[in-house]
């Protein structure tokens, strides 16, 4: 179902545009923000999160969905409860001329959870999931480095992972409002002074109030 929709009104903030020509306003943006929360949530709790009718949501929901901006949705899963308990990155160089061949070898491996090509030092960074150390020791000596492209590998073991994010949205960068400070008090006025009026002391009366005082 494609969204039939005009351009978006003044001040939505469009961000980006999809292949079918719809530009991204702001209420396709909450609608993405809430599916990170929630990919489940049906359309009828979806409008109302968004503030929309039910039918505005679905037909901006299929859209989203037709054009590739949502591309699937899939499950999140608990990786150590799940017996994949350690986590590694894996920064590789690869031999320039077999590039070809070290993407067709990473293909066949599953432990593989992610893998970037990268400037740097390496060529690419590969992240695996495993068991336990040993594990990842034997995926990267025995596997990696049977791979006639891999020239060099560098592993480092992730200790915790302290941020994750399912996706993030161009409407994430919202400027943080800073929070007004309340207005400072005025002072007391000094006794036996009638407000509005003011009252001089002189050094000396002042100095003998200091002995008395003492």
């Amino acid at each position: 179902m494609t969204e039939m929709s005009g351009s978006p009104s003044p001040g939505t903030g469009v961000t980006g545009r999809i292949g079918i020509g719809l530009q991204l306003d702001a209420t396709h943006m909450k609608i993405l923000e809430v599916l990170r929360e929630n990919g489940r949530i049906s359309v009828a709790a979806l409008a109302e999160r968004v503030g929309i009718s039910r039918a505005s949501a679905y037909t901006r929901f299929e859209a989203l969905r037709a054009d590739g901006v949502i591309k699937k949705f899939t499950a999140e899963v608990d990786h150590v409860r799940a017996g994949l308990g350690i986590t590694a990155l894996v920064f590789v160089t690869v031999r320039q001329q077999m590039w070809k061949q070290f993407r067709a070898q990473l293909a066949q491996m599953p432990e593989v959870e992610y893998c970037a090509i990268t400037t740097g030092q390496h060529d690419a960074m590969i992240q695996v999931r495993m068991a336990d150390v040993a594990a990842v020791h034997a995926l990267v000596t025995e596997r990696l480095a049977s791979i006639p492209a891999v020239k060099a590998t560098e592993t480092v073991f992730i200790l915790d992972e302290v941020l994750k994010r399912p996706y993030v949205l161009p409407s994430d960068r919202r400027p943080r409002q800073t929070p007004r400070r309340p207005p400072a008090a005025d002072p007391p006025p000094p006794p036996n002074v009638p407000l509005g009026k003011m009252r001089f002391v002189g050094a000396a009366e002042g100095r003998a109030d200091m002995h008395k005082d003492a």
